[in-house]
């Protein structure tokens, strides 16, 4: 069951891992929107101690590695292609 899932994603990764990024404007928007680290992690706290952690589940994302690849171009492109300091 999972491995169809994973075939059926597998044009839209694709997709994620050739998009080319040739426009500032596209660029700033990808590297402001996608977060550099997992935004799910938590810490449950009560009367300052901790009483659950909360894991990253990013991994459970199937296009977490398409993802952050793409923040990781946009991140070149503005630095290298616009001169931006980041």
């Amino acid at each position: 069951m999972l491995h169809l899932i994973s075939e059926r994603l597998n044009p839209l990764r694709q997709w994620l891992d050739n998009l080319e990024i040739h426009n500032p404007e596209v660029a700033l928007f990808l590297y402001r929107v996608i977060p550099a680290q997992c935004p799910f992690a938590r810490d449950i706290k009560l009367f300052g101690y901790t009483i659950l952690h909360i894991p990253p589940l990013c991994k459970l994302n199937p296009f977490y590695e398409q993802l952050m690849g793409l923040r990781f171009r946009a991140m070149c492109y503005l630095v290298d292609e616009c001169g931006m300091t980041i």
